[in-house]
């Protein structure tokens, strides 16, 4: 019965991402901005250095973008650092003023959803239907939801010993240095840019040099919005444009989404000056399936937990733990589901897999399947590049997989599953956990006993249970261990960019 009930339930989504079906994308969107954004206003590099930006599914050249350096940082902190001024337009703003203007943002955002979600995928490379109805809808919806939060984020009163009015002042941090990645360009941004603004922060945003179109874009909106000059400055760049804005003085806070490896030189770089951090970093997630889940279900929940967005998710349930009595059919399933997998033109509405975002990663995600077929893992769907032009990999599944193998213990960032075996609760608990990373997880089951046994267990900042990539506005996210510091979204979220400051009154005794 319940395994009728999961194909009605499947049936049913794909009637309706069927019927909501997306505007037709700008194949070729116009490129209208690849400048330097700086205190509300395009100016080019101080040094006159650019660079170009290609689409991974051609291979051809976008645009060529103005590359930050050193001297283009200094200025964009210097107008982030005026604008937060004490009786500057936006610290003198009401906080509900600030969640006016980001709802503004937001509508501008809904208005331009076609153009933003082509230019997306043009950049980055994902299926339009991905850029369109997750990217662009939750880059709207996130900034709505702090919109919110402005004008709601404040201290307490405090009982405290003697004849004193003790409370609390929640205050922004300063200027923010945020760094986000290629893989959710859009989104990444909204999760910055939404609680920084809300509470009255600045922010000098670096958007990853493989995705800069978006950002930029977004920030021309940012201005339309009526934000006030300096409060947002994006600088597209390389990795010394990011490594200035850490090691910058007047930077008060570091935000960033990307590799463990970055991160550890992130937190390295703000050594000197004792910045703020939050860091959101890779991941090596298991997803742990139980004989009694419903088998169907799960291996298609287990699919999508690998192959969204072309594996390049940090939550990615890549480690794929299976009971052993229901392995063999689990695989075979499995490889059915990635051999029907559609590869092809990301602005092709059936298309369900477009590149990687560039020969880089393309080049890495090869290597690493071919680092399994020699270790002996057993290949049982794809292994190797898709016969087109653009960096496409074929899905690609490996079952017979062993905890010591580099699959099962590097982050791949691509299309690439990895099965393996379990037989005791307690041992899959203690696999799922011999990790670096701790980021998320999952686990199918009917027994809800068995459940909260494992979510207790798992060393995981997410944990989902009969269900996989499920993100909410209201929901933190992030990691334990490698995997990042601090968390993002919800009211955890706003914590990251506010100071706490105490205030202590005394107050007389008598009448003077």
């Amino acid at each position: 019965m319940l395994r009728n009930l999961t194909k009605k339930v499947l049936q049913g989504q794909k009637a309706y991402f069927a019927s909501a079906a997306a505007p037709a994308p700008q194949t070729n969107p116009e490129i209208l901005y690849t400048g330097l954004f700086i205190n509300n206003e395009w100016v080019k590099s101080s040094d006159g250095k650019t660079f170009t930006t290609e689409n991974p599914a051609t291979e051809k050249i976008i645009a060529e973008v103005q590359q930050a350096g050193k001297a283009d940082v200094d200025k964009a902190v210097k107008a982030a650092k005026d604008a937060f001024r004490l009786g500057s337009p936006w610290r003198r703003m009401d906080a509900s003023h600030r969640g006016y203007l980001l709802n503004k943002l937001a509508d501008l955002i809904d208005r331009d959803k076609v153009y933003l979600a082509s230019l997306e995928t043009l950049d980055n490379g994902k299926p339009y239907t991905a850029s369109y109805f997750g990217d662009v809808a939750g880059l709207s919806k996130y900034l709505r939801y702090y919109a919110g939060w402005a004008d709601k984020n404040h201290g307490m009163v405090l009982p405290t010993d003697g004849n004193y009015f003790a409370y609390t002042r929640h205050e922004p941090v300063g200027v923010c240095g945020q760094i986000i990645p290629w893989n959710f360009p859009l989104l990444m941004a909204a999760w910055k840019l939404g609680p920084a603004l809300a509470t009255g922060n600045t922010v000098v945003l670096k958007p990853a040099e493989q995705t800069p179109l978006s950002a930029l874009y977004l920030a021309q909106l940012v201005k339309e919005a009526g934000f006030p000059a300096g409060v947002v400055n994006v600088l597209p760049g390389f990795g010394d444009t990011g490594a200035a804005l850490v090691a910058h003085p007047d930077v008060n806070k570091i935000a960033f989404t990307g590799s463990t490896e970055v991160g550890k030189a992130i937190q390295r770089g703000v050594a000197d000056t004792v910045k703020r951090v939050t860091l959101e970093l890779g991941g090596k997630s298991p997803n742990i399936i139980f004989a009694d889940a419903d088998l169907e279900y799960a291996v298609e929940k287990a699919h999508m937990a690998v192959f969204y967005n072309m594996g390049q998710c940090c939550c990615a349930g890549s480690r794929t733990f299976v009971e052993d009595s229901i392995y063999d059919k689990f695989v075979e399933l499995s490889a059915e589901r990635a051999k029907k997998r559609v590869v092809g033109d990301p602005f092709d509405a059936s298309t369900e897999q477009g590149p990687q975002v560039d020969r880089e990663q393309h080049a890495q995600v090869l290597r690493m399947i071919e680092s399994g077929k020699q270790q002996g893992a057993r290949l049982v769907a794809g292994g190797g590049p898709a016969p087109r032009t653009g960096y496409f990999v074929q899905p690609t599944v490996f079952s017979d997989v062993r905890d010591d193998m580099d699959i099962a213990r590097k982050e791949i960032f691509g299309p690439v599953q990895q099965i393996m075996k379990f037989s005791q609760m307690d041992e899959v608990i203690e696999r799922a956990n011999d990790s670096d990373y701790g980021l998320a997880a999952a686990v199918f089951t009917k027994d809800l006993d068995k459940a909260n046994y494992i979510v207790q267990g798992l060393r995981s900042g997410t944990v989902w249970v009969n269900d996989y990539n499920v993100f909410g506005n209201q929901v933190p996210f992030g990691g334990y261990k490698q995997s990042g510091v601090g968390r993002e979204n919800g009211p955890y979220g706003i914590h990251n960019y506010t100071e706490v400051k105490a205030v202590v009154v005394k107050i007389p005794e008598k009448n003077s």
